[in-house]
């Protein structure tokens, strides 16, 4: 199961305390104070992966705390610093930060975004000592680490998504363009996450069918339109022999102008897929149905090599140029 969406909590690290002690030796009966200070807690830091199914650590982990700085000791030892924690997830993934409504978008693979910080640790008395007060007896407590509450929101970051309604040959494709290995059978909703595989470096996502009211989340809904907003080209499957071809394609792009109307200005590939069940005829007239609506239009059979080689062809050249 894709988990694309989760609500979780993160606790920074406690400061260490500070010392509060006195030299004590065979030398000093009554020495000065010697408390070193506490170590900084751990932060918290997100960090993007190529992993789509990193977020499903969060299906039974609902809250994450780093590590805590170790307290001073006497002789002056100050306390160790706590490690900082790295929360991995996927590139894509968008962090609300539910008190604030500040938002964090994860990006690429390198860069650690910081959610929470440690808190510092405590002074021992060593560090209050003055002229008039030699031997003070206060230390000081570790500051708390941020809390914080994070609504995580998985977007896909797939240069082209194959979309289409159900049981349209997406997932067919997606395992001959890549090295993606999705469950594929004959009857609608085989695909119930999006599978991303990649094709010369370039990830691309086969979206789960949409259907009529996808926008207002019947069927797999909203949950998968989303995925589709940052994607750099649209596959738009069409299966054949299906009748009404304009009505189902018009059928998905209604469902674009509701939930994101800027859907619609995406660059778009209509491809006609499984044209091995149909005549030539049918096939130029299917063909000329989305030529008249100035379409882009390819047609593809898995029997047929040069059909893909062209659909190919077709993408990287896009590709390179956008």
């Amino acid at each position: 199961m894709l988990v694309d969406n989760v609500t979780i909590t993160i606790k920074a690290g406690d400061g260490g305390n500070g010392a509060s002690t006195f030299l004590r030796d065979g030398h000093h009966v009554r020495g000065g104070p010697n408390g070193g200070n506490g170590g900084n807690g751990g932060h918290i830091y997100f960090l993007g992966t190529s992993n789509i199914h990193d977020l499903k650590l969060f299906r039974f982990k609902k809250k994450l705390t780093a590590e805590s700085g170790i307290p001073g000791k006497s002789k002056n030892l100050f306390g160790k610093n706590a490690e900082h924690m790295t929360i991995l997830v996927p590139v894509g993934t968008k962090i609300t930060d539910v008190d604030t409504d500040k938002v964090f978008e994860i990006t690429d693979t390198v860069t650690p975004v910081l959610l929470a910080k440690g808190g510092r640790g405590g002074r021992g008395n060593t560090e209050f000592k003055t002229s008039i007060n030699q031997a003070p007896t206060y230390a000081e407590s570790g500051a708390p680490g941020q809390k914080k509450i994070l609504f995580l929101e998985l977007r896909l970051i797939a240069e082209i998504g194959l979309i289409g309604l159900p049981n349209a040959g997406k997932s067919s494709l997606l395992a001959v363009l890549t090295n993606a290995t999705p469950k594929i059978a004959d009857y609608p909703f085989t695909t119930l996450e999006p599978n991303i595989g990649m094709m010369g470096g370039r990830p691309i996502a086969d979206i789960p069918g949409l259907i009529e009211g996808a926008s207002t989340g019947k069927g797999l809904g909203i949950t998968f339109l989303k995925h589709i907003e940052k994607t750099k080209l649209i596959i738009h499957c069409i299966e054949l022999p299906e009748e009404n071809l304009k009505e189902r394609y018009e059928t998905v792009r209604e469902e674009f102008k509701k939930f994101n109307p800027l859907l619609l200005e995406k660059p778009e590939i209509v491809l006609l897929t499984k044209t091995d069940l149909v005549d030539e005829k049918t096939l130029k007239k299917s063909i000329k149905i989305f030529d008249k609506m100035g379409k882009k239009v390819l047609s593809y059979s898995f029997v047929d090599d040069e059909s893909l080689e062209k659909l190919k062809k077709e993408v990287e050249t896009f590709l390179a140029n956008n």
